[in-house]
């Protein structure tokens, strides 16, 4: 079903007027077709491999695992061998549909070569992941009405900035969300207008809340894209069908718990409302501004790797927003701004969770509105004051000055990017996880009887050793918290073998009695790195006999 309207040939304004894309600054009138356009394809196809060649480069050296990627890894590894929706008790901490994904994703590879099911070997799926979602950047910033070479800009910058070099490398759920939320603005701003599209788009957004469930607060920017890019004699029907499908498609998840008798808290199980519960009371991380607090770190930690496009699409965000009411390419580019304003202003509340992959979520939103901003720029300086006597030499000064310009940028951004991108195609950050996982593997004499507790970065590692998964190579947070697996170990700490003492264990175990107590009473067997990002392998010692020993 489709509305009568022909297929869009530039930005609406709010009368329903068509303007011409000389009129302002920025937005063209984009084919209707970008697959008919040869121009576009090979201007994408040429991105896109620059891209895929500098994140897939050294991508499982580099970053250092982290014990999330394990965690979803994990999870995904139990969804292929029919252990259930997790490789320990599922308790509704993200919806499952996210490691299912990923499940999806390495089906072949691990089926091929069975070993292979590591973090720092399946990091190169993800390059799947990133290459959707860079394409969808572009689709997206020609259907917002960007120039053809500000909506390459736009894919270059989510796709070569170093932060996202770094974070779309990683297992991590939120870049699956963010593939397929960027689908549903990509559908809503449908030039075609065709019903079916925006109600895809309603359904892309579940699947997306359905993978990483933070995303949601972005739902609003695409019911604004929706809004601005629907006919209006259709807009009803085309909202409500998108909204319909979003619920419809989201309620499968309480309904999921609901028929497993786990929706509501209760004696012998886990519970969605104790999952809820649980993200909704972590303890917070401070203030981002507060020089102090742990946001605060996160953000320095971005910053360190870029701050071109934290900053510059932050920047370009507030200006569009602001004058959104007479800039037409701020209102074409209204669903991307305010999402960066919208998780912009959820970073900032005082007290909140800021985790470290929060900005995944902002990536693409930043790069448009910073090309927007761009586009903006440039069409200002060489065409919006031009009078129709302008002598030529004035004319030469305008384009003199717009190289300028670009020249000054680029040399801002181009040495700080190269020394971000080089050390992430050059560095092997995970020496030390691989030389404990070998030494673990080839240095142990029984590990079928032997009980190692490990961060979820190495849980597959050594399962593949020949560890036993679950209750032989624990996740360390399991020793404590999962009854499941502290009712196999009556004597507590005693009942361990070995700790492998990652950063992520060392500083998590305070709160941690069994673990803090292992490595109490442990001894370093062997040490893998330096300073604090060690990985100490230590031998428990207790009055007993340690079930497995080392060679």
């Amino acid at each position: 079903m489709t509305s009568t309207l022909p297929a869009a040939t530039t930005t609406v304004p709010a009368q329903g007027t068509p303007l011409p894309a000389s009129a302002e600054a920025g937005p063209t009138a984009p084919p209707s077709r970008l697959r008919s356009s040869r121009s576009d394809l090979l201007l994408c196809g040429l991105l896109l491999v620059a891209i895929l060649v500098v994140q897939g480069w050294n991508i499982a050296d580099y970053p250092t695992l982290s014990d999330d990627e394990g965690t979803y890894l994990a999870q995904a590894w139990a969804v292929q061998e029919g252990k259930g929706l997790a490789h320990y008790t599922y308790w509704y901490d993200h919806p499952p549909f996210g490691w299912i994904q990923i499940a999806l994703l390495t089906w072949i590879p691990s089926m091929i070569s069975p070993d292979s099911m590591t973090v720092g070997s399946m990091r190169v799926m993800m390059l799947v992941v990133s290459a959707i979602s860079a394409i969808l950047v572009y689709v997206l910033g020609r259907r917002l009405s960007l120039p053809r070479w500000a909506a390459g800009f736009g894919m270059l910058l989510f796709g070569l900035s170093p932060l996202s070099v770094v974070l779309q490398r990683e297992i991590f759920l939120d870049n699956l969300a963010v593939m397929w939320m960027l689908l549903a603005f990509t559908l809503a701003a449908s030039p075609s207008r065709h019903l079916w599209h925006h109600f895809g788009a309603g359904i892309a957004a579940a699947t997306a809340v359905l993978t990483k469930e933070t995303i949601l607060i972005v739902l609003p920017a695409v019911l604004v894209t929706m809004w601005r890019h629907s006919h209006r004699d259709t807009r009803k029907f085309a909202v409500t069908g998108a909204v319909t499908a979003c619920l419809l498609i989201g309620m499968s998840y309480p309904l999921f718990a609901l028929l497993k008798g786990e929706l509501l808290p209760g004696g012998g199980h886990v519970s969605l409302w104790d999952g809820v519960k649980y993200q909704m009371t972590r303890p917070g991380s401070g203030f981002i501004l507060d020089a102090g607090s742990g946001s605060h770190g996160v953000l320095e930690s971005w910053l360190y790797y870029d701050r071109i496009l934290p900053l510059g699409g932050l920047a370009g965000a507030l200006l569009l927003l602001v004058t959104w009411r007479w800039s037409v390419t701020a209102r074409a580019l209204a669903g991307p701004a305010l999402t960066v304003a919208v998780l912009a202003a959820l970073a900032l509340r005082p007290g909140g969770y800021l985790p470290a992959m929060y900005v995944i979520q902002a990536l693409p939103y930043l790069a448009l509105v910073l090309a927007g901003g761009t586009a903006s720029v440039v069409h200002g300086v060489l065409r919006r004051w031009r009078s129709e006597g302008e002598k030529r030499l004035l004319t030469g000064g305008r384009y003199a000055l717009a190289a300028v310009l670009a020249v000054a940028a680029g040399a801002y951004v181009v040495p700080r990017w190269y020394e971000g991108d080089r050390t992430a195609v050059t560095l092997d950050a995970n020496a030390p996880y691989k030389a404990a996982s070998k030494w673990l593997s080839s240095e142990v004499e029984e590990p079928r009887s032997t009980r190692v507790l490990v961060d979820d970065a190495l849980w597959l590692d050594l399962v593949h050793a020949g560890y036993r998964p679950g209750l032989g190579v624990i996740w360390f947070y399991k020793a404590d918290l999962d009854p499941a697996v502290t009712k196999t170990m009556p004597r507590g700490w005693k009942d361990i073998d070995y700790v492998v003492a990652s950063p992520t264990v060392r500083r998590d175990a305070v709160d941690l009695p069994n673990v803090k107590a292992a490595i109490q009473h442990s001894t370093p067997v062997a040490t893998f790195g330096t300073g604090a990002d060690r990985i100490e392998i230590r031998q428990v010692q207790t009055t007993g006999t340690a079930a497995g020993g080392a060679r």
